[in-house]
């Protein structure tokens, strides 16, 4: 059973990345290129996913997982607004999100160990 529902996420998950790729959501972003559009919804899409995992997570290392990946996915929205904009504050801000979630992410894998911070 286990197995069937897998199988059935990984089917939704591959249609709804078919579906972005060949039939594209309208927009109100005016991008450039179709590729860059592309990719912002596939990494909306998969940033909806981290939240369902920080929401949902069965044990709290899922949970830091799913916020780590979820901090990748900023960056990789800032970079994505940078291009089209050309705007190099939105790097700027990346970069700063990025620092501070491996920041966050070292502090939860301590105390989720039980040591102290100061350790």
């Amino acid at each position: 059973m286990k197995r069937l529902r897998w199988f059935l996420g990984l089917g939704f998950i591959l249609a709804v990345f078919g579906f972005i790729l060949f039939y594209p959501l309208p927009t109100l972003l005016g991008w450039q290129s179709k590729l860059l559009h592309r990719a912002f919804m596939i990494m909306l899409f998969s940033g909806a996913f981290c939240f369902l995992r920080i929401a949902l997570g069965p044990t709290a290392a899922d949970r830091v997982a799913a916020l780590d990946i979820f901090g990748i996915l900023i960056l990789g929205f800032c970079a994505i607004l940078g291009i089209p904009t050309g705007r190099d504050w939105y790097i700027d801000i990346g970069i700063a999100w990025a620092l501070q979630s491996f920041i966050s992410i070292l502090a939860m894998a301590k105390f989720m160990e039980g040591r102290n911070f100061d350790e």
